[in-house]
């Protein structure tokens, strides 16, 4: 597949499994373990240490292709040679079921995380608490008393309050996201609406003439021949008595199934 060629060139290379079957998960996997790997070798070796063209790798439904591993260790090295990884989760629960302990390494090496929305209470906890922090406010108490002599006092306090409480988080708009960049307070932002990108035209949701069926690819045949088409003919001769020696052609067994014809 010439996975380490990603890097030199503008290529887009797509992985597409089923979403409920794993058997073909683990294919995918690999596919990724030697794709980071390959890459850093050959920006290494080739590219003193930088890939020409930055490689972006769009990871969705991270859950359903397996564990990759030495994924914690491969997030630490491949953004120095260019290479950037983006995890899509449907709830961070995900991460923590696959890689277990390694889940808060890998997800420590992010440099930006956006949460979508979603009702998964340890996820919405570390943003009301640790993304988000705490605000400032201001609290006034006023206290009148009545009696023979009439008095009045009032007071003022700062206190510290969630910036967005747990609860808020949960009923959060669902055209609004929360970008956490790293070094930076996070972003309240409106969520980009993807039919007013120029290229919304070019997509099947837009247009079903753009639906990329895969059968067309694989399954071409030259069923009519244009008699004004130019065709490259190759002759290929074989001996009458090939000497095959002792890796005898195994196509010449009754049945490839049987182990005895084979010893």
């Amino acid at each position: 597949m010439e996975l380490d060629r990603l890097g030199g060139k503008r290529t887009a290379a797509f992985f597409i499994i089923s979403d409920t079957d794993t058997t073909y998960n683990f294919i995918v996997a690999l596919a990724f373990s030697q794709m980071f790997n390959l890459l850093c070798e050959r920006a290494d070796n080739v590219h003193g240490g930088r890939l020409p063209h930055h490689v972006r790798v769009l990871w969705d439904e991270a859950a359903n292709t397996g564990q990759v591993p030495n994924l914690e260790k491969l997030v630490e090295v491949i953004r120095s040679r260019e290479v950037s990884l983006t995890l899509f989760y449907q709830a961070q629960s995900q991460c923590k079921a696959i890689y277990k302990d390694n889940a808060e390494t890998i997800m420590g090496n992010m440099d930006s995380v956006v949460f979508l929305g979603g009702r998964e209470h340890s996820i919405v906890k570390e943003i009301s608490e640790a993304w988000l922090g705490k605000q400032t406010i201001s609290m006034q108490t006023d206290r009148r008393s009545r009696g023979q002599s009439e008095s009045y006092s009032q007071n003022t306090q700062r206190l510290g309050q969630e910036l967005m409480t747990m609860d808020e988080l949960t009923t959060m708009p669902g055209d609004k996201c929360i970008l956490q960049l790293r070094g930076l307070r996070p972003f309240f932002s409106p969520k980009y609406d993807l039919k007013q990108h120029p290229n919304y035209r070019y997509t099947a949701e837009a247009d079903k003439n753009n639906s990329f069926d895969l059968s067309r690819l694989i399954s071409r045949r030259m069923e009519k021949l244009d008699p004004d088409e130019r065709y490259t003919v190759y002759e290929a001769d074989m001996p009458d008595e090939a000497d095959i020696g002792e890796d005898e052609d195994i196509f010449n067994y009754d049945d490839l199934d049987d182990p005895d014809a084979f010893v």
